[in-house]
């Protein structure tokens, strides 16, 4: 009897036993599966575009005391992502495109924003998040850019630049592909998702192209003066960190860094942009674009733009 007891008691232990295995190698498989079906889903071509327009308006009539001048402004922008993802390669690309007019009462209607911008970045699998890659990034505007110059009487040379003179004439600056810059070269991508990813790239060349009309009678851009373009060789930091500040609240930075080996390595030339999208229905939001960007090629100070506004959105 005793034996039957111990039999059946070992019988029933070793049934358990099977069954908690064969549960556990079930669950796995399950999720495994999962991953699986959801990585796939993954897979492919994601594409995802939003247009945005921004209004301002200041206005006064003769009689408002308070002083101010009445203005307006009207901003656009174009942000398109076309990404293409495998198990062992990503395809990332973005075109950026703004452009903004302001008109203040009684004076000529300037430009506050002109871009144009294409990033492509493709990563061949390496360990964990990490990725073999290879990036191009172009960038230039699309309008013609104006300075107010004051002049001699005699041979008509540009002696100061003012935006209060009282003889002053418009002299362009700059228009498109002038100036125009284009980085590529190897390296390797930390990515772990779509909003958060950086690239690491110690060997990019950049050129930087200008009309040669510019270069007539000096450098401009840091270009030589008679040349047309410029060669760098250098080391390359691509960041982007897009999350959600909030609901309804996003934040989407951009960070460009590059360090020219041939020329001052210590000055790395910064791109740094913030977009930030307060969301109140499916088409209004309340949009605040902010840049900075040090190049002592160009100006060895930081240029800062910011834009703010009612915006109206349409994604696609």
């Amino acid at each position: 009897m005793k034996k039957i007891i111990i039999t059946s008691l070992i019988l029933f232990s070793y049934g358990l036993i099977s069954a908690q295995v064969n549960e556990k190698a079930l669950i796995n498989k399950t999720a495994e599966a999962a991953e699986k079906t959801k990585d796939t889903t993954n897979m492919g071509w994601k594409k995802a575009g939003n247009f945005v327009f921004l209004f301002n308006q200041s206005a006064f009539n003769n009689e408002w005391l308070g002083g101010g001048t009445s203005n307006m402004a009207g901003n656009i922008s174009l942000n398109y992502d076309f990404n293409y993802k495998t198990p062992n390669i990503v395809w990332d690309n973005k075109i950026f495109a703004a452009y903004g007019l302001t008109k203040l009462k009684d004076q000529e209607t300037t430009k506050s924003d002109d871009r144009f911008e294409f990033t492509s970045l493709l990563g061949k699998k390496a360990s964990g998040y990490w990725y073999y890659s290879a990036f191009l990034n172009f960038k230039t505007q699309m309008d013609t850019g104006f300075k107010k110059v004051a002049f001699t009487n005699d041979n008509g040379t540009p002696l100061i630049t003012t935006d209060d003179f009282a003889d002053t004439q418009n002299v362009t600056i700059s228009h498109f592909f002038s100036p125009a810059y284009l980085q590529v070269g190897p390296g390797m991508l930390w990515k772990k998702s779509d909003n958060l990813k950086v690239n690491i790239a110690p060997a990019t060349s950049r050129f930087i192209f200008v009309h040669n009309h510019f270069t007539e009678f000096g450098s401009a851009f840091g270009v030589d003066q008679g040349d047309s373009f410029r060669f760098e060789f250098g080391a390359a930091l691509n960041g982007y960190y897009k999350f959600n500040v909030m609901e309804n609240v996003s934040m989407e930075n951009i960070l460009n860094l590059y360090s020219n080996y041939l020329e001052n390595p210590q000055n790395v030339d910064i791109d740094y942009q913030m977009n930030l999208v307060m969301k109140i229905n499916k088409y209004l939001s309340t949009n605040l674009s902010f840049q900075a960007i040090y190049d002592d090629n160009a100006i060895g100070a930081f240029q800062i733009r910011e834009v703010f506004g009612l915006g109206l959105n349409y994604g696609f």
